[in-house]
């Protein structure tokens, strides 16, 4: 029977489905039923183990609390133990609670090996018992959450994985050759093209198709290092090697090592620190803030930029010692306006993927719809028709998306020429706004932390624009 404690009742658990409670003794069963379910938890009870096993098999339950000793012996366990062993082969997420009136070390041990979760004696503590069960149907909704997360996830990764590789036009199945001739390499790649064309999906591709794909891909945004913490980020530092370091990190170099690193955004790297970058690349060693010891990772290295390197090499902005490690192959990804032949199929992936995460029954596009699309411009690339598409799902009042739930503009925001008066009164603030981005961006040659300064803005709210205007 339950020993009697005081304590302030918490709100149980939610389950829909009863707990089993399985005991030789009717009183047991019966005084556990009516705790449990002034508790706030429906419970069924059987008598054997057989009786448990014929339970499951007929019916879902949230947990199970067992006694260990039945008919075969009163003292040893091992009846109870051979059944949540059977349990634990039969419902590996099924929690289970072993209860008995002979606890000692040796049994409690041998009752979670053979698969228990939690170990309570007789007389039990009504206050311990319920926080057990409490505990174990919050941690298995955890977990069920978890893996419905996971499968969702997965899917729509994997649909957006194939919606960034439609090959129908000539400019993407000629990208596609080349990654099949140096996926499974070593050598260093240079991603190029405009923002929004998949550059990091690219490297996620060839990473997946290289011979380290069992191992890590770690992705960098250099865009996004300050200056001050580049060594602490690419090559961790010590406890103590400066005001803020509580304790020693690990760097982005070593946590690649046997894998591949991805540096997007590689033309942001600061001047002062690419020649260390480029020892790192050319002897794979390095060593961490604050330590003298020598270290050794073996990394392939992808980048990605859309700034002109050659360019920012000429200008004294970016070191050629450094391009000529990055770029022993070029790949460039064409902008959507070059991949006609791919628009339609990538909407189309785009509007399964966005109708299964919202659960909205849009099959298809309307035939204006898609001349629409074709007739756009795409300045934000696979991006903004990524976007574009998840809006069109949302607003679409049936099965069909039709030309006003796009919500496209019906012209491109206004790119005068030099000299060129503005026209005020089509110009609305957001089309200026990106207007002065583009041309700072053009004018750095797409370097955003120059870019940035030339507008009199902070890098962070530089890149919130960029954000916003899908840029």
């Amino acid at each position: 029977m339950p020993q009697q404690s005081t304590f302030s009742r918490a709100l149980p658990v939610s389950t829909s489905a009863p707990i089993l409670v399985s005991d030789d003794d009717v009183a047991v069963r019966a005084t556990l039923r009516m705790f449990l379910r002034s508790e706030g938890w429906e419970c069924d009870t059987v008598a054997s183990p057989g009786e448990v096993l014929d339970a499951l098999r007929r019916s879902e339950y949230a947990l199970l609390i067992t006694d260990l000793n039945y008919t075969r012996d009163t003292t040893s366990g091992r009846e109870g133990m051979d059944l949540i062993a059977e349990v634990r082969a039969q419902s590996p997420d099924l929690p289970i609670v072993a209860i008995t009136a002979w606890s000692t070390v040796g049994i409690a041990v041998e009752a979670m090996r053979s698969g228990a979760n939690d170990f309570i004696e007789k007389p039990w503590d009504n206050t311990r018992l319920a926080n057990i069960v409490r505990n174990l149907l919050r941690l298995r909704q955890s977990c069920e959450k978890s893996a419905r997360l996971a499968a969702e996830n997965s899917i729509l990764k994997a649909d957006a994985n194939d919606r960034e590789w439609v090959c129908g036009s000539p400019a993407m199945r000629s990208v596609m050759d080349r990654v099949e001739s140096v996926a499974r390499t070593d050598v260093n790649i240079l991603i190029t093209g405009e923002n929004g064309t998949g550059k990091s999906q690219l490297a996620e591709l060839i990473h997946r198709k290289s011979s380290r794909a069992s191992a890590s891909l770690i992705a960098v945004n250099m865009g996004a290092i300050p200056d001050t913490l580049f060594e602490s980020e690419m090559f961790g530092h010590q406890k103590g090697a400066f005001t803020d370091a509580r304790e020693a990190r690990i760097g982005r170099f070593e946590l690649a090592d046997g894998g591949t690193l991805f540096l997007d955004e590689i033309g942001n790297i600061p001047l002062t620190q690419q020649a260390k970058l480029l020892q790192a690349i050319e002897t794979g060693q390095f060593e961490r803030l604050g330590s003298s010891r020598r270290q050794y990772s073996s990394v392939r290295l992808i980048t990605a930029t859309n700034a002109s390197l050659a360019d920012m090499v000429a200008d004294g902005r970016f070191r050629r010692d450094l391009l000529y490690r990055l770029n022993s192959v070029e790949i460039t990804l064409p902008p959507l306006r070059e991949r006609q032949a791919d628009i339609a199929t990538l909407a189309e992936f785009e509007l399964q993927r966005f109708s299964k995460r919202y659960h909205k029954p849009v099959r298809s596009l309307s035939a204006p719809a898609l001349t629409v699309l074709h007739e756009y411009g795409w300045p934000g690339n696979i991006r903004e028709l990524s976007h574009c598409m998840e809006r069109a799902t949302l607003l679409a009042k049936g099965g069909m998306i039709d030309v006003d739930d796009l919500g496209l503009p019906q012209r491109s925001a206004p790119s005068p020429t030099r000299g060129d008066p503005l026209d005020l009164d089509s110009l609305s603030l957001d089309d200026a706004e990106q207007l002065l981005i583009r041309t700072a961006l053009r004018r750095s040659q797409g370097n955003a932390t120059q870019a940035a300064q030339l507008l009199g803005l902070s890098r962070s709210a530089f890149y919130r624009r960029l954000q916003k205007y899908g840029l």
